[in-house]
């Protein structure tokens, strides 16, 4: 798995203790040293799921993660509601989602026999409005974490 990332910007990995590790997390960290993404890529991953109301900002299909399994990994931002309380989510999808009453994501992608999570860590009520959330990201922080997501590729 490899993806790119701004210059100033850095990343730590952490993999299992069996050799060879069967699992790997990649923390992002801006130049400010703020987490802002996690990548996992390893044999096993869970997930929980409720019913949400989700509008969907943007998503496209990962070019570097087209020869997987389907459905086609996709980078996603959108945000979920349940009882009015949003939660915003950049992070890979299994396939598209769509706009809604729907069940929320757990983000886990197949990627040969592993499986890979990708998500942007936000903090607890990250915009005030959706409004916001499209206005950062239209930024650079939202572009450079968009670029980082899409750039994933599994060999």
């Amino acid at each position: 798995m490899s993806f790119k990332y701004p210059a100033k910007w850095k990343v730590e990995l952490f993999t299992g203790s069996s050799t060879p590790p069967v699992s790997g997390t990649a923390t992002v960290y801006d130049a400010n040293g703020n987490k802002q993404a996690t990548v996992y890529s390893g044999h096993i991953a869970d997930g929980v799921t409720h019913p949400v109301t989700r509008d969907v900002f943007e998503t496209q299909p990962v070019p570097g993660l087209q020869q997987q399994p389907a459905p086609t990994a996709h980078y996603s931002f959108y945000v979920d509601r349940m009882e009015d309380n949003p939660t915003y989510r950049m992070h890979l999808t299994a396939g598209a989602p769509s706009s809604g009453a729907d069940m929320a994501l757990d983000g886990i992608i197949r990627v040969g026999k592993d499986v890979l999570v990708a998500d942007v860590q936000f903090i607890e009520k990250p915009f005030a409005s959706d409004a916001a959330a499209k206005s950062w990201l239209a930024g650079a922080e939202g572009q450079a974490l968009k670029a980082l997501l899409l750039s994933i590729s599994y060999r």
